[in-house]
């Protein structure tokens, strides 16, 4: 079965998705006001002018690093919701989620941690709306484990919880690799799941 893209269209797409994957890297390292058009272009093999092919300027690709990823955890988590109906099962499904998207990430935490006030109105607003959304996922199945909990008191285990799991761009510094991988993911998974649960 083809996809209906042309060769054409693919290497666009490939094109499109290297410099998401080189800007997350670089606005992560550098900060989004420590990044030129020329950097990213260079990081992908183009000169800073032919970005623009992609992205209208740089504040757009800020833009679709941040809501792609939103849009990324939402969706990743009602699936979860989707295929488990335990509420147990779904609460370590959705750490599991969320830490394995926190250990391959990692940039876009930070990107997301320094950079967000950079957006524009309307990308900065439908990144809260999506991830107040994605929370809500969470406070559903916190709610069905501690119905005698208010949605405050689950709201500010689930924030805390993310802040725990996220904690992944600082803690892994300098040690990526597979044992690393094993070692971070165990640890952040017993603690988020033990946070929550308590």
């Amino acid at each position: 079965m083809t996809s209906g893209l042309t060769e054409r269209d693919r290497a666009k797409a490939d094109r499109q998705a290297a410099i998401l994957r080189e800007a997350a890297r670089l606005f992560a390292e550098r900060g989004f006001s420590g990044v030129s058009l020329e950097d990213l272009g260079g990081a992908v093999g183009v000169s800073g002018p032919a970005v623009y092919r992609h992205f209208a300027n740089k504040q757009a690709l800020l833009g679709a690093i941040l809501v792609q990823v939103s849009e990324k955890l939402l969706s990743g988590g009602r699936d979860v919701l989707a295929r488990e109906s335990d509420p147990s099962v779904r609460l370590a499904a959705l750490v599991a989620f969320h830490v394995d998207f926190a250990l391959h990430d990692a940039d876009v935490i930070r990107v997301q941690d320094r950079d967000l006030a950079s957006l524009c109105d309307e990308d900065r607003n439908r990144v809260r709306r999506l991830q107040r959304e994605y929370v809500e996922l969470w406070i559903e199945v916190l709610g069905q484990l501690h119905p005698d909990r208010a949605a405050s008191d689950l709201r500010i285990r689930a924030h805390a919880c993310f802040g725990l799991m996220n904690s992944t761009p600082y803690s892994l510094r300098g040690a990526r690799h597979a044992a690393a991988d094993r070692t971070v993911r165990a640890v952040l998974e017993a603690m988020a799941l033990a946070s929550l649960t308590v």
